[in-house]
């Protein structure tokens, strides 16, 4: 048995640059990844068959991440050609935005010394990013990945009990026309739109921290920068790259 931390991507700034052909959304973002981290267990093999148990803090089967999550972990195995029993422990919290999903297939990828990122994001936008770790900018449909120098900071993360649907964020952004965020992210009036009890979240997280909330990706965390324990929330700390970089 290997065990792999597979850990949280926090979104720090993101614009939509365009949409293709395909209807799919190219991106200009800078991204982390955090502390915050699922724990995979992972039973090579050789016969080639794959399996995939997801169990939450308590132990017990974590029913709503399987058809994102476990599909994603699914996918990254069958792309790197390998056969394994996974088990993964969660932490992130589904559709929150962190990435969970992504991250976990990524460290399946790490794990079969898979490092394709243009491959790995075919499997999932986020999935590239997430092979790779640390600080980078983010472009295309999230496969091209640029690392940067990094950068030990502390966020916030209030952990709102709802989850978001990317596809259906990005569909409500596509209907308001294409806005530009102001504080840095282009999907959070879509996603407010999709969400619309976001805002009370935000406004909770803005009165107790006096600090302007930003939200993570397509959602639902919202997040802040420094250190403000409190309900709900989650101090994290950022983290170095998963993986050499050439």
């Amino acid at each position: 048995m290997i065990e792999a931390r597979a850990p949280a991507k926090l979104t720090l700034s993101l614009r939509i640059t365009g949409v293709r052909d395909d209807g799919y959304h190219e991106i200009d973002a800078e991204m982390v990844t955090l502390d915050l981290c699922d724990r995979l267990e992972i039973h090579p093999d050789s016969g080639g068959a794959a399996g995939v148990r997801m169990l939450d803090a308590a132990g017990d089967d974590f029913a709503v991440a399987l058809p994102e999550a476990g599909n994603l972990v699914v996918r990254a195995l069958a792309l790197a050609g390998r056969g394994a029993r996974v088990t993964v422990h969660k932490r992130i919290p589904a559709g929150a935005g962190l990435g969970g999903g992504s991250s976990d297939a990524a460290a399946v990828l790490r794990w079969a010394g898979f490092t394709d990122p243009v491959r790995a994001a075919s499997i999932g936008a986020d999935v590239a990013f997430c092979l790779a770790g640390g600080r980078a900018r983010v472009r295309g449909i999230g496969e091209v990945v640029e690392p940067l120098p990094y950068v030990r900071e502390q966020y916030t993360l209030l952990l709102v009990p709802l989850s978001c649907s990317t596809a259906a964020v990005y569909a409500a952004w596509d209907e308001l026309g294409g806005p530009a965020g102001t504080g840095g992210n282009d999907l959070e009036a879509a996603a407010l739109r999709v969400a619309p009890e976001l805002a009370a979240w935000r406004d909770e997280l803005g009165d107790a921290t006096g600090e302007t909330p930003r939200l993570a990706g397509s959602g639902s965390t919202w997040f802040v920068s420094g250190a403000h324990p409190g309900p709900n929330r989650l101090v994290a700390t950022t983290t170095r790259a998963a993986m050499p970089r050439a």
